[in-house]
C-alpha cells in the first residue's frame, strides 16, 4: 500500500515538471515534434515503471521497421501497458484512447502533441472523424498503438479483437506490428495495489495489411498474440 500511495503522489508531482518542455515541443513540426515528445514521454514512463518496481523484458525489437510509421497492435492486460510501451519501444508513437483521458490536465496536452486519437464510444460520428484524423497522423509519419480488445483483460482470457480498430492500418497502408504483453496485470489489476512485477513484451514480425483482407488481418494478429500470451 505504501508503494501505491508514493507512486500516485509522484505521478501527480512529476507532471508539472514536464511543463518547461512544452514550448519546445510546440515550436516543432511533424516528425521533429513526434521525436521530441517521444523522448519526454519515454523518460516519464520509465520513471513510473522504476518507482513501481516493474522490470520489462523485450524481445523482437528488430521486427520494428525503422524508417516508416507503423501500427502497433497489442493485447491489453492492465493500466501499466501504456507506460510499458511508451518506455520500451524506442519509436515515436501515439495511442487510440478514450475521450475521457482528454480531461486529465497536462497529460491531455502531451497526448494532443503526440497525435493521440481520442474516441467517444457513445458518438459514432465523432469516432469516425477521429479515425480519419488518426489515418492522416500516420501518413504524416507518426506510428500508432492500438488495443483492439477495447478494455483490459486483467489477467483473464484475451477478449475478441474488434475489426474496426484495424481501420487505421488498412486505410493508411502502414505495416502492422503485433505486440504481445504478458504479466502487466500483476502490477496493479491482480491485487488492486501497485507491486513489483516482471513483464514480457514480445514484438512479432510486421505484416503488410494489403496482403490480406481486414478480416484475415484481424484473425492473424489476434491468433499470433494469443499464442504467446495464452499458449493457444
Amino acid at each position: 500500500m505504501i508503494r501505491t500511495v508514493i507512486w500516485f503522489i509522484y505521478f501527480g508531482l512529476v507532471l508539472p515538471c514536464t511543463l518547461p518542455f512544452l514550448p519546445s515541443a510546440k515550436r516543432r513540426t511533424h516528425l521533429a515534434r513526434y521525436a521530441f515528445v517521444q523522448r519526454v514521454a519515454s523518460a516519464w514512463a520509465n520513471s513510473l515503471l522504476r518507482l513501481a518496481g516493474v522490470r520489462v523484458n523485450v524481445t523482437g525489437r528488430e521486427h520494428i521497421p525503422a524508417n516508416e510509421p507503423v501500427v502497433f497492435i497489442s493485447n491489453h492486460q492492465g493500466n501499466f501497458d501504456v507506460p510499458i510501451l511508451l518506455g520500451t519501444i524506442d519509436k515515436p508513437k501515439a495511442f487510440i484512447s478514450k475521450i475521457e483521458v482528454n480531461k486529465i490536465p497536462i497529460v491531455n496536452v502531451w497526448m494532443n502533441l503526440m497525435g493521440c486519437v481520442m474516441i467517444d464510444r457513445k458518438d459514432r460520428r465523432q469516432s469516425l472523424k477521429a479515425i480519419r484524423s488518426g489515418v492522416e497522423t500516420i501518413k504524416d509519419g507518426q506510428s500508432m498503438i492500438i488495443f483492439p480488445e477495447g478494455t483490459r483483460s486483467k489477467g483473464g482470457p484475451m477478449a475478441e479483437f474488434k475489426a474496426g480498430s484495424f481501420t487505421l492500418a488498412t486505410s493508411s497502408g502502414a505495416r502492422v506490428v503485433p505486440v504481445a504483453i504478458s504479466g502487466s496485470y500483476r502490477v496493479m489489476e491482480e491485487t488492486g495495489k501497485i507491486r513489483p512485477a516482471t513483464v514480457d513484451v514480445t514484438i512479432l514480425p510486421s505484416i503488410d495489411p494489403s496482403t490480406m483482407t481486414q478480416k484475415e488481418l484481424v484473425q492473424t494478429v489476434e491468433q499470433q498474440i494469443k499464442q504467446i500470451v495464452e499458449g493457444v
